[in-house]
């Protein structure tokens, strides 16, 4: 069964435009090397953002979450403020082409 992240960020304000350039150039590319990932989604309004990650099973995104998770947030600390709450989900209806 697939599974999903669902990652909410608070924003620094006027930070939004970096957060997005640093979650491209830098996040995507790490999620691109962990086994098991398959999508990423990231919504970014001025309220903060939400990042929506899709794995092939809930084991990939565990690996992920004690493994790199720690770095994406390392990268990220100059533009977000505080803890990011993560909640998990299975997922079960898709639109997505494999």
């Amino acid at each position: 069964m697939k599974f999903a992240r669902n990652v909410q960020f608070q924003i620094k304000p006027g930070k939004e435009k970096e957060f997005t350039a640093l979650f491209e150039s830098e996040v995507i590319p790490m999620l691109r090397l962990q086994n098991g990932f398959q999508n990423e989604f990231t919504l970014v309004n001025p309220n903060g953002a939400i990042g929506i990650s899709l794995w092939e099973d809930r084991k990939s995104a565990e690996t992920y979450n004690s493994s790199t998770y720690p770095q994406v947030l390392a990268k990220l600390n100059n533009v977000i403020v505080g803890t990011p709450k993560v909640d998990n989900y299975d997922v079960t209806a898709s639109t997505l082409r494999e």
